[in-house]
């Protein structure tokens, strides 16, 4: 009785602090929620200067939020929209990239996509847009020219540019239309019966367009399948649970939502038959493999279905829920981590909330093991590490250089918009090429453009030189170091001839986007990928494949 009697009063102590707890909480929430609306009364009514209601509560707003995560986010009516091409990919617009070159200081095409308005009334690479319906546009930058482009669907407008190859003016009627991003740019069968996707959003219906170019390839005879996931930020959470559902069977547990509340809690199980449950598969990430990415390179790699080749991923394992605002507002907003079936959450940092927000990188020394359906050990708290780590071919400093837009005054730009005006067609995607010739006309107008960068080479020099200074050794090294100067002299005919592949190839790709939009260009650059190389070459050794899947099961025995 006694013993009873104590726990009762330890259960009534204990609720009687959470209410205490809740009601100190409550006071709090009104208490700063009537704080901030006396405060903006009185800036209202008193402030030197009339304000705007939207740009100063917005800007409050968003500095709440940007204390917490980088995923909620407060969309306002005239941001709505965004938040619907965010999870649709769709949006009513012309269809093409664009860009702002800096050497001209005007916003231009950059790259018309397949089968839409853009491309279809003529648009090409590099013509400068002058004005839209009458409204110049030479001294707007890409998100007023965007979101002008832009508009509701069926709507017509003049659009007005300037196509530097013939320096005529050019007058485009455009009927916008609703724009679908291709959320697989490409997909086909390779060499030796192995298949290759790109996948490069999680929006709505993807998981069918990836389902039914499995099937398609299969039927060309596939054997084996490259499912690549580098660069793919993610999105629709169902829809990876759609795609994972292409290789596993039904009723599997793919991914579990767990937050705050518990009714936005969610389970997400295969729902239908899959496509094939034995063709070996090898999912390439990177760094920027996100989000959904990681559900899904992480549930295959989980459930040993796949191997799992590349750089770790980007660490993401945090749910947001989209919540309909007064006024027609939105805002995304994180409610859940998830965890994918070997019971662990990726997520890589912790949020901190006190003193306006901070971030802390999970250490490893808090990291927990979990076991895949073989029992090979994988982490949590750091993204997906891949089962085989194969690192991409770096890009050389010089390409880095050209390929900046701004640093490089717009050569790579300008080469490749003539070398299109000059090649009505070129060959095939899969084998195009520049020549040498071309490449030598680059690169003279590289060196005909004084066209500077930093070697880095000579910058590490200089920076050890001032530590050997500082520290007191110069002096006594001076003739190496003035030796080194000589032989590490910058030379850019020399560089250019030195990184000649490389620079080509990223010429060649522009180019052939061009031609062959961005399929084109994805399988231009396939027989150079390093990463897709070793993942060929690991689908054409069955026993290693087998072999890195059931590791685990060695381990045990």
């Amino acid at each position: 009785m006694r013993k009873t009697f104590l726990t009762l009063a330890c259960l009534l102590l204990t609720t009687m602090s959470w209410a205490q707890a809740d009601a100190d909480h409550n006071f709090k929430v009104a208490k700063n929620l009537e704080v901030f609306n006396t405060i903006y009364r009185n800036l209202d009514m008193m402030y030197v200067d009339t304000l705007d209601a939207d740009e100063v509560v917005g800007y409050g707003i968003n500095s709440m939020l940007h204390s917490l995560d980088p995923y909620t986010e407060y969309y306002p009516e005239d941001k709505s929209k965004d938040v619907k091409m965010m999870l649709t990919g769709k949006y009513a617009g012309i269809g093409s990239l664009i860009r702002y070159n800096f050497k001209l200081g005007r916003v231009c095409i950059d790259e018309p996509y397949e089968n839409m308005p853009a491309a279809e009334v003529g648009l090409k690479k590099g013509d400068i847009i002058l004005s839209i319906d009458g409204e110049d546009m030479t001294k707007r930058d890409n998100n007023y020219v965007s979101d002008h482009l832009r508009g509701d669907a069926g709507t017509t407008f003049l659009l007005k540019v300037l196509r530097p190859s013939t320096g005529k003016e050019m007058k485009f009627k455009v009927t916008r239309r609703a724009i679908q991003l291709p959320a697989v740019p490409y997909y086909g069968l390779q060499k030796d019966g192995i298949g290759y996707l790109n996948l490069n959003q999680f929006t709505e219906g993807c998981g069918k367009i990836v389902r039914n170019a499995i099937i398609d390839m299969k039927k060309q005879g596939m054997k084996a399948l490259v499912f690549d996931l580098r660069g793919n930020g993610g999105g629709s959470e169902p829809e990876a649970v759609n795609i994972v559902n292409c290789f596993v069977p039904k009723g599997k547990l793919v991914v579990s939502n767990r937050g705050k509340v518990k009714r936005m809690n969610n389970d997400y199980f295969t729902t239908v038959e899959p496509v094939d449950t034995i063709m070996p598969v090898v999912v390439l990430v990177n760094g920027s493999s996100a989000s959904a990415s990681e559900i899904t390179s992480g549930a295959l790699q989980d459930m040993d279905r796949a191997v799992v080749m590349g750089t770790k991923t980007y660490g993401k394992g945090l749910v947001q829920t989209v919540m309909d605002l007064p006024y027609n507002g939105k805002m995304k907003l994180t409610t859940n981590k998830y965890y994918i079936p070997s019971g662990r959450c990726i997520q890589k940092i912790t949020y901190k909330h006190a003193n306006g927000g901070s971030t802390e990188v999970v250490a490893d020394s808090l990291k927990r093991t979990f076991y895949t359906a073989h029992g090979r050990k994988v982490m949590d708290g750091g993204g997906i590490i891949p089962d085989i780590e194969v690192k991409a071919d770096s890009m050389s400093n010089l390409a880095y250089y050209l390929a900046a837009v701004k640093d490089s005054d717009e050569l790579v730009s300008s080469y490749e918009i003539d070398y299109i005006a000059k090649h009505p067609t070129i060959g095939s995607a899969a084998t195009f090429d520049l020549s040498d010739a071309d490449y030598n006309e680059f690169k003279q107008r590289v060196l005909n453009s004084r066209f500077k960068y930093d070697a880095m080479s000579e910058k590490t020099l200089d920076n050890l030189e001032k530590v050997a200074k500082f520290e007191g050794y110069y002096d006594d090294a001076k003739p190496e170091f003035e030796a080194l100067k000589k032989k590490l002299k910058h030379n850019l005919a020399k560089d250019l001839d030195f990184n000649k592949e490389g620079i080509k190839q990223l010429l060649a790709s522009d180019i052939v986007s061009a031609y062959y939009y961005q399929r084109g260009a994805i399988l231009n650059t396939l027989r150079y990928d390093k990463q897709v190389q070793a993942a060929y070459a690991l689908l054409k050794d069955p026993k290693r494949y087998a072999g890195i899947l059931t590791v685990g099961e060695k381990q045990k025995k």
